[in-house]
């Protein structure tokens, strides 16, 4: 997949599209237009299992930042609630709180990426000197 940093074929990229769209390795492989075998040999591959496992690490940051857009909602969900007398607020409160503590660990997470990442680099410059 192009800014994976590795260089598969168009079927191994197909390949990976549909380990992230379909319901199983055999859907994943047939949408692919291979054979199930030959998909389960290339997951098996270094490169192929790098570029897979950095598609599926895109795909969910991209649905935690789709949680973090959702906090606001969920805070102003919280304060209708907090305010409608007429509303039963067990349901809707328990689903706001469950955003934002998702959207709180997101930010965790990215923290730490961050940190990570600048360890990392700071490594390799002291590896450079």
């Amino acid at each position: 997949m192009i800014g994976h940093g590795t260089k598969l074929n168009r079927k191994m990229d197909a390949a990976i599209i549909g380990l992230l769209s379909c319901r199983n390795i055999e859907e994943a492989a047939k949408q692919a237009g291979i054979g199930t075998q030959t998909l389960v040999r290339w997951m098996k591959l270094p490169e192929f299992d790098r570029a897979y496992r950095e598609a599926r690490r895109d795909a969910f940051r991209q649905s935690v930042a789709r949680l973090q857009q959702a906090s606001g909602a969920a805070v102003t969900t919280l304060l209708k609630t907090m305010v409608d007398p007429s509303v039963a607020p067990a349901v809707k409160v328990r689903a706001a709180d469950c955003v934002l503590s998702h959207s709180t660990k997101a930010i965790e997470v990215e923290d730490l990426e961050a940190r990570i990442s600048e360890l990392e680099r700071a490594a390799r410059e002291s590896d450079q000197e």
